[in-house]
């Protein structure tokens, strides 16, 4: 948003005689925190919705039907950089009977000075087939290409078993796992196939109707590769108006110099 502004602000300076509170709201930056504090709201929102929903809990993991989410934002800079940059993200999910299907799509692009920055595509398809309440089937796809990285595409595709462990109003626990294939190749063509396995955890629990805690736990593992990622929330819902999420994120690559990275949050929603 503040990116954009700087192209705003050349605009809105021309009609100063025509529209004095415009100008003067964009000058003096109120424009920019207002755009900002919306971004930053539908960011919360967003976060507290990932720990709270109890859709992603229930029988099917979705609701029935289709739901779903899109995003486009770009942005431009002149002067001491040039930059361009877009960004695209979309969440579908779609249940019908004993089946849920699950998509999702990101992609980033941008340039510095003419040339390339980032160039990032993202795609993630997810199918389970329940036969209980308890039991189901999983197979997902996950694909990523980097065109200013080393690794230019990134592939895995995965079959197993899932099983919920505990399935009640307070808490559930959901355990899958299952072997499947990597697939990376670099920008120079040189490319590698082997043999992988995933592990995903999925365990919410309700402390009471205004307290929860959520931790999501995936391990990817392959020939000399161990991938993992783990996060933890703490769900406070304090009133009608004031709710809380604490988080703690750890990523762990071990083919990385530094092999962890650790991410706290902080969600505050206040509404009046």
């Amino acid at each position: 948003m503040i990116k954009l502004s700087n192209i705003a602000v050349a605009s809105v300076l021309a009609m100063t005689l025509a529209s004095p509170v415009l100008a003067q709201s964009t000058v003096t930056g109120i424009k920019d925190l207002n755009d900002r504090i919306d971004d930053i709201q539908t960011d919360v929102k967003d976060d507290m919705d990932l720990g709270t929903d109890a859709e992603r809990f229930g029988p099917l993991g979705v609701p029935q039907g289709w739901r779903g989410s899109l995003a486009f934002s770009t942005s431009s800079t002149d002067g001491n950089t040039n930059t361009r940059e877009a960004a695209l993200g979309a969440r579908l999910t779609y249940g019908v009977g004993s089946w849920t299907h699950l998509f999702g799509v990101a992609a980033e692009y941008g340039r510095e000075n003419g040339v390339v920055s980032s160039e990032d595509f993202f795609a993630t398809y997810e199918a389970n087939r329940y036969f209980t309440e308890t039991f189901y089937v999983f197979g997902l796809g996950r694909y990523q290409y980097d065109g200013v990285g080393g690794t230019e595409h990134e592939g895995f595709l995965g079959v197993g078993p899932g099983v919920r462990v505990i399935n009640n109003k307070q808490t559930t626990w959901r355990l899958q796992a299952g072997p499947g294939v990597l697939y990376t190749e670099t920008n120079l063509g040189a490319s590698d196939s082997r043999g992988a396995g995933i592990v995903s955890s999925r365990f919410y629990h309700a402390f009471t109707d205004t307290l929860s805690l959520t931790n999501d736990t995936d391990v990817l593992l392959a020939n000399n590769v161990t991938i993992a990622t783990n996060d933890l929330g703490l769900n406070v819902k304090l009133n009608e108006r004031l709710s809380t999420r604490f988080s703690y994120r750890t990523d762990y690559d071990d083919s990385r110099a530094i092999e962890t990275d650790s991410k706290v949050g902080l969600s505050l929603v206040l509404g009046f």
